[in-house]
């Protein structure tokens, strides 16, 4: 009788800080790196997800299996290169097939230097994050499936997380720029905005272009400055609107120098003022509120949050660890959205002013299209302020 082969030797592990330790087949590049764990509930746009810079320091698991199965193309990069220090699947990606698709999803993460672990109970691995709270591990793969074990748990322990650290800073860009690229449509797909309109700046706090797509395409005429611009920077520019966006790391951390600029603008002018993820943190710090770690964060693009002020429920997309407390929040300022999951605080404006900010990403990339019309409605405010 023949012996049966060997299983395949694993060529990747991810290691918890507890010394919980996942095996599977290693994908994209090679080494070792370090971050918090999460997880994702989407079913579509993982090319998005990777890209999105509020992913800074964390390692994504998907909870939907068929990741890499549509492979990627230029187009749906969120920013320049992934953002997210790597990511954890249950079944291996398989041949893309997608008349859109330019490259494998393996090939995309090799040349850009992102590792991932396919083959790996997802669901267990999701049922110990929402457990036990976002976890800090260490990713790592190997061709030949060498691991030091000891070593990879201590890396883990050692990661220092996320509370206390501005990441904001690695994310934003390096100097000021005009955007006017719209929303993808057939058949044109990206187009450019070329009637004038109102003159947005958008502070860039780990921007995505699809946020910034979605300004262009409600008629703004945007210029996104650094998460450092001071008030100064912002007011020079004679803005008819000021956006705040998406972005990583510790709200607290980041409002060490964005709330100065935030509190100075809104005591200098009566402009409409829109915010969104960080953004949303970063106004809610300025206007006296705080932020606390969540124990697992909001990750997806299926998060029904109720609009309090309509009774509407909205389908959305979310991609946060931290949240506003809502209990602190300071006369002349109101809740206006919760999550249906958990009533945790959605979103937030000022009664008396223009002012307001969203906890979930309305751009929907990836992620329903319900909430577009926050956009229309910052650009009505400036609008009626003109």
């Amino acid at each position: 009788m023949s012996a049966s082969p060997a299983p395949p030797r694993p060529t990747a592990c991810l290691a918890l800080a507890d010394g919980t330790l996942f095996f599977g087949r290693g994908f994209g590049a090679t080494g070792q790196t370090v971050a918090e764990l999460c997880f994702n509930t989407a079913m579509t746009g993982y090319q998005e997800i990777m890209t999105d810079p509020s992913y800074a320091g964390q390692i994504v698991t998907f909870t939907f299996p068929h990741i890499g199965n549509t492979g990627v193309n230029p187009e749906d990069d969120e920013t320049a290169d992934p953002v997210a220090a790597g990511m954890v699947v249950k079944w291996d990606p398989t041949e893309p097939s997608n008349w859109r698709s330019a490259e494998t999803l393996d090939a995309w993460l090799t040349r850009r230097g992102r590792i991932a672990i396919g083959g790996v109970d997802t669901r267990r691995l999701t049922r110990a994050i929402r457990q036990q709270g976002a976890p800090h591990v260490a990713l790592a793969h190997d061709p030949d499936g060498n691991f030091d074990l000891e070593a990879l748990v201590a890396a883990a322990r050692g990661f220092a997380g996320l509370e206390g650290v501005d990441l904001a800073r690695e994310v934003t860009c390096a100097q000021s720029y005009r955007w006017d690229e719209m929303r993808w449509a057939w058949p044109e797909g990206y187009t450019r905005r070329e009637t004038p309109g109102h003159r947005v700046v958008a502070i860039d706090y780990g921007a995505k272009r699809n946020i910034l797509r979605c300004l262009a395409s409600a008629g703004c005429d945007v210029t996104v400055l650094p998460a450092s611009a001071t008030a100064e920077d912002v007011l020079a520019l004679e803005p008819a609107g000021l956006f705040l966006s998406n972005g990583p790391g510790d709200p607290a951390a980041t409002g060490v120098y964005a709330v100065p600029m935030i509190r100075e603008v809104l005591e200098r002018s009566q402009i409409p003022v829109f915010g969104i993820c960080l953004g949303h943190q970063m106004l809610a710090l300025a206007l006296g509120a705080r932020t606390v770690k969540m124990n697992h964060g909001h990750h997806g693009a299926n998060h029904p949050v109720k609009d309090v002020e309509t009774g509407k429920v909205e389908i959305t997309s979310m991609n946060h660890g931290f949240t506003v407390d809502s209990q602190t929040l300071p006369e002349g300022v109101r809740e206006t959205h919760v999550s249906l999951f958990d009533g945790s605080n959605c979103g937030i404006r000022m009664v008396d002013r223009p002012v307001w900010s969203v906890q979930h990403h309305p751009e929907a990339s990836p992620g329903p299209q319900d909430s577009f019309y926050l956009f229309e409605r910052f650009a009505r405010a400036m609008d009626d302020a003109a």
